[in-house]
């Protein structure tokens, strides 16, 4: 029975969780319930809002056609996304944007606002001839616009292409032309050289298109193509990268061949070239004098001898006489003409002439010579030295310039090293002084404005409201209403009893004497047992299992 009294007097001096909420009155409960609901939204909300992605932007400027072919897609993956409020810009989140633009690029899309030589196969049975060379020109100048828009600087690109019709006369015929409008990324810029290449690519895409023909520029209106001078360009990108590139190696043979001299940081070099790219072609035809006879070809040579007089018919008459004449022929030597017999029956001779013509060969040379080009003017060579770094007698380092002879000596060096010819006009100055070795250093950006910090900061704010929010829901709201249910304990009006023998109210907390404390344990059981029976079964249930 002391077992039984003590655990009643146990349970009812200590409530359980069941008792403590059957011992709240109705408001209390109400008020803990929408406590409780708001603790539990509050932290689903803290734990979405913790696992929200940060959105960067995918694609922006895109056409209509493109963005609802992109948002299908991303639909058909499942992929999270929406739009930047102002600049309408499609954002996914960023752990994911590499990863669906290159599934995006798989895809073809975006596809951009021109239309290649997709546009060729829709074609219409009896599209006319005119409408089917528009098209093509549309898809060629489409193709050619994608094809410059892959360039990491350009954003987009327009071409417009003037091609003339066909004609069947030579003065009639006219050159096709090109305009390129490029939009550029904010704070990107073309190089000459890929300013060059997009010129050659239009023109190596068109037929019969010479590169001077193609107009490149931005969108601020800035004439990006080399300026032209008729048919030949002023400033070729190629032609200056080479003469930077001479000016480099004469710069690095000095430095090579001083460093072991003075130090590799003890020496510096500039050189200008002045290289000459002009573009010669020579062709000549000498005659040398005339050769000796006996050494000279001869082309042809004609032999001749006329008799002058009478002549009579000679010889046997017969066949012979009647035969055809032998076919002429034209030898170098042409052979004498016979003459007349001599004796009792021959005819007299008045005289004889005799001629001998001789054609020699013409000796001359035809020279056709075309002079290179890049060929060196003048080089002007400016060289600083350091001064050296001796010890003296203390053994203390000193800065000691060089002697006239030892400059001399060095300048001879780089006279040699560049291959210096003062026939050409080359000039040296060679200077011997201290170095500043002092440099300034660059101001660090402030730990505040660093990119990575921010994104830090961000992150332990985030965090740190999750927490707080835990906490304060915790310690603030949850914890303040079980405290009070706790506390709360019915009193005998409560219980329906009323005072004891001694007349003192007999609560829970109140002491009492040993000699009452079985009759009031008691009397507390009964009336409990009476008004809530509940409760009394539940801690038999619990004795029951206990046992």
């Amino acid at each position: 029975m002391n077992k039984v009294n003590s655990m009643a007097t146990t349970n009812i001096n200590n409530p359980s969780m069941a008792q403590l909420l059957l011992g709240i009155p109705s408001q209390q409960k109400l008020g803990l319930m929408v406590a409780v609901a708001a603790t539990v939204a509050l932290l689903a909300g803290l734990w979405m809002w913790g696992q929200t992605p940060d959105y960067r932007v995918l694609y922006a400027n895109m056409s209509e056609r493109d963005g609802g072919a992109v948002i299908e897609s991303l639909q058909q993956q499942n992929i999270p996304y929406k739009f930047a409020e102002g600049g309408g810009a499609l954002m996914v989140p960023s752990d994911r944007v590499h990863e669906v633009r290159l599934k995006m690029a798989a895809q073809g899309l975006p596809k951009g606002g021109t239309t290649g030589f997709e546009l060729m196969e829709n074609q219409k049975f009896g599209t006319s001839q005119f409408l089917e060379q528009v098209n093509f020109q549309r898809a060629l100048e489409g193709e050619l616009a994608r094809s410059v828009q892959s360039m990491a600087s350009v954003a987009n690109a327009r071409i417009h292409l003037a091609i003339p019709k066909p004609s069947v006369f030579v003065k009639d015929k006219q050159k096709p032309t090109a305009s390129v409008v490029l939009s550029l990324y904010a704070g990107r810029s073309l190089d000459e050289g890929q300013v060059n290449a997009i010129v050659h690519l239009v023109s190596s895409s068109v037929p019969n298109m010479p590169a001077q023909n193609v107009t490149v520029v931005d969108q601020s209106g800035t004439l990006l193509s080399a300026a032209r001078d008729g048919n030949h360009q002023i400033l070729d990108a190629s032609q200056l990268k080479y003469v930077r590139q001479i000016e480099l190696d004469y710069v690095k043979r000095i430095e090579d061949i001083l460093s072991p001299i003075t130090g590799i940081q003890n020496v510096r070099a500039q050189v200008t070239a002045s290289l000459d790219f002009t573009t010669t072609e020579q062709t000549s035809e000498l005659y040398k004098p005339n050769q000796p006879p006996n050494q000279a070809a001869v082309r042809s040579m004609q032999s001749t001898e006329a008799l002058d007089g009478v002549r009579t018919a000679g010889g046997v008459p017969g066949a012979l006489t009647n035969q055809p004449p032998v076919p002429a022929t034209a030898p170098i030597v042409s052979p004498a003409t016979a003459l007349p017999a001599t004796g009792a029956n021959a005819p007299a001779a008045d005289k004889t002439h005799k001629a001998q013509t001789t054609n020699y060969e013409v000796d001359r040379t035809i020279q056709h010579t075309k002079l290179p080009t890049g060929n060196i003017k003048r080089l002007s060579v400016a060289v600083v030295l350091n001064n050296r770094n001796v010890a003296d007698k203390d053994g203390k380092i000193v800065s000691t310039p060089y002697t006239e002879q030892e400059k001399a000596q060095i300048a001879s060096l780089i006279k040699e090293a560049v291959g210096f010819e003062d026939q050409r006009g080359d000039t040296l100055n060679l200077l011997n002084s201290a170095f500043n070795d002092t440099t300034e250093a660059l101001p660090e950006i402030p730990i505040w404005k660093q990119t990575e910090i921010i994104e830090l900061a961000k992150d332990i704010v985030k965090y740190l409201l999750i927490i707080g929010g835990v906490f304060f829901l915790l310690f603030g709201i949850i914890r303040p209403a079980f405290k009070s249910a706790a506390e709360f304990s019915p009193t005998p009006e409560h219980a329906g009893g009323g005072e004891s023998e001694e007349g003192g109210n007999m609560g829970y907390g109140q002491p009492m004497s040993a000699a009452h404390a079985y009759e009031n344990n008691l009397q507390i059981a009964k009336q409990l047992a009476k008004d809530d029976p509940k409760i009394v079964a539940t801690v038999v249930k619990e004795w029951v299992n206990k046992e």
